[in-house]
C-alpha cells in the first residue's frame, strides 16, 4: 500500500508563487520519475512537469523558466516551485510517484490540490 499526499496548493495573485510538495508512503522498494500533471476546469489532465530519480527534469513548454521541479530522494518527497503565476496556471495539480516494487511496477497519485491564480 502507497500513499501520495499533495501540500502547497491556494489562491494567488498573478505573479505570484506557490510551493507545491508532495511525499510517497508505504510499502517502496525505490522511486523512479515523479512528477505533476494539472488539470484545469474543462480541459484533459496535462502534464506540468517531471523529474527522474537521477534528477534530470522535463517542463511542458508553457511552465519552462516559470516553475521547478526538485525532490528529496531519502524523504520520497518532490516539490513543484511555482514562479510568476498566471490566471491560465489555474487548475487542479496531481503528483505521482512511478514506484518499484519487489515485483512489480506501478503509479501512485494524490488526490489534487487546487491552485487558483486572480488577475
Amino acid at each position: 500500500q502507497v500513499q501520495v499526499v499533495e501540500f502547497g496548493g491556494g489562491l494567488v495573485q498573478a505573479g505570484g508563487s506557490l510551493r507545491l510538495s508532495c511525499s510517497a508512503s508505504g510499502s517502496i522498494f525505490s522511486i523512479n520519475a515523479m512528477g505533476w500533471y494539472g488539470q484545469a476546469p474543462g480541459k484533459q489532465r496535462e502534464l506540468v512537469a517531471v523529474i527522474s530519480s537521477g534528477g534530470s527534469t522535463d517542463y511542458a513548454d508553457s511552465v519552462k523558466g516559470r516553475f521547478t521541479i526538485s525532490r528529496d530522494n531519502a524523504k520520497n518527497t518532490v516539490y513543484l516551485q511555482m514562479n510568476s503565476l498566471k490566471p491560465e496556471d489555474t487548475a487542479v495539480y496531481y503528483c505521482y510517484a512511478n514506484v518499484r516494487h519487489t515485483n512489480y511496477n506501478a503509479r501512485y497519485w494524490g488526490q489534487g490540490t487546487q491552485v487558483t491564480v486572480s488577475s
